[in-house]
């Protein structure tokens, strides 16, 4: 009974990982859609949407996985998808993106987004080195995302006119699609931790890697898709607004969030080679803006080597 019971349990947990990796993507499309909608009808500039509300709708999946894993004792799967997908989302959907157009990255515009991921990403690196993130050092990091959430959108207006060539979408229809967004993705990210879980268990592999991998660039599927869509239509500053907004979200919102739920103990590999990866990673996203202005297809190219050769590595590991 026992071995009938284990050889069909083995096949329904990988469906059930298959079945909220769909949730994610549609529930994070439909959530990307309204949010933009939304937003759209406040007469809020696309670049400000990339950075904010479009930033953070793709980034739900990660906040939602993050606390689920948390509250299920699996705190290095948690840590290891906000470290993950900040790898992902410059290594490998910047990388497509820029594989597909050029994408431009304009410094003078966007300092202050550049400065407040890259100081966010080693005020996570100190962190993370203390071997634990408290929930006042939760509370830190949401009263920051507050604070660049407020001045982002006090200095949305008059920046740069919105785009009037479509038709402004209506506000009840765009208000259904963010709500029936999220409850999917709720759905979707409680399959896709209790199914990663198992899995890493059943094959020995630790939940750091899991988390920086399979689970990461499973969250990720939400920025990949919004930033490949943005760069075939030709409006790359979605995407690299995506991309920016993204990695500001995972460290501020959905780390410190998730601390706030419950302190998060930390692996010291996590301070090590992958923190290390991701600070590469952003610092090379701002070495392409301030030498060239943008990312073309060698740069995309090399990006995407880089997260070959990074996911290699733990393959092996």
């Amino acid at each position: 009974m026992l071995g009938w019971q284990a050889r069909w349990e083995q096949p329904l947990t990988y469906l059930l990982f298959v079945l909220g990796l769909i949730a994610l993507i549609f529930g994070g499309e439909s959530l990307i859609r309204g949010a933009v909608g939304i937003a759209r009808r406040f007469d809020v500039p696309p670049l400000v949407i990339g950075l904010t509300i479009v930033g953070f709708g793709t980034s739900t999946p990660e906040l939602l996985v993050s606390i689920q894993a948390a509250l299920a004792g699996a705190p290095a799967l948690a840590l290891g998808n906000v470290i993950g997908s900040n790898i992902a989302n410059i290594l490998l959907i910047l990388g497509v993106s820029a594989m597909i157009t050029a994408v431009p990255l304009p410094l003078e515009r966007m300092r202050r987004d550049f400065a407040v991921m890259i100081g966010g990403t080693f005020l996570l690196w100190l962190m993370l080195a203390g071997g634990m993130v408290a929930r006042w050092e939760g509370a830190v990091l949401v009263m920051c995302l507050i604070g660049y959430l407020t001045i982002s959108f006090l200095d949305a207006g008059g920046s740069e006119q919105p785009d009037t060539r479509l038709p402004l979408p209506d506000l009840w229809k765009s208000a259904g699609l963010t709500i029936g967004g999220l409850v999917v993705l709720m759905f979707g990210a409680h399959l896709l931790v209790q199914s990663a879980t198992e899995i890493a268990r059943t094959f020995g592999v630790s939940e750091a890697v899991i988390g920086l991998t399979i689970v990461a660039v499973g969250t990720s599927l939400p920025e990949l898709a919004t930033s490949i869509l943005a760069a075939i239509r030709r409006h790359p500053e979605i995407a690299v607004g995506n991309i920016l907004g993204s990695n500001i979200f995972n460290i501020f919102g959905i780390l410190g969030i998730t601390a706030l739920v419950t302190p998060i103990p930390v692996e010291a590999r996590f301070a090590g080679l992958d923190m290390g990866v991701a600070i590469l990673a952003a610092l090379a996203m701002l070495g392409f803006a301030a030498l060239k202005g943008r990312v073309g297809r060698t740069g995309g190219g090399v990006l995407l080597v880089t997260y070959g050769g990074y996911m290699t590595y733990l393959a092996a590991a």
